[in-house]
């Protein structure tokens, strides 16, 4: 009876944090947010709002999201 008292404050706690990780693993590979994101940079780039050290590593490092998020989407269709 006690340790159900404490472990539910604790079990709480875990599936607050797995929600948290669910929900930005949603938006880190959400391939429409990231397709959204890489349009939105370009524009910056081209209305000359950043320069292109900065579009270059944006661009970098969305390409790499957007991979993951292909290899992810991939892998969940084969498991199915």
């Amino acid at each position: 009876m006690i340790f159900k008292l404490f472990s539910l404050p604790i079990r709480t706690l875990i599936k607050i944090g797995e929600k948290i990780q669910e929900e930005a693993d949603q938006e880190l590979y959400n391939i429409p947010y990231i397709q959204q994101q890489l349009v939105e940079l370009h524009m910056m780039y081209e209305m000359e709002e950043i320069d292109e050290e900065t579009y270059v590593e944006r661009e970098e490092e969305l390409l790499n999201r957007y991979k993951i998020a292909k290899e992810r989407e991939k892998n969940e269709l084969l498991n199915e």
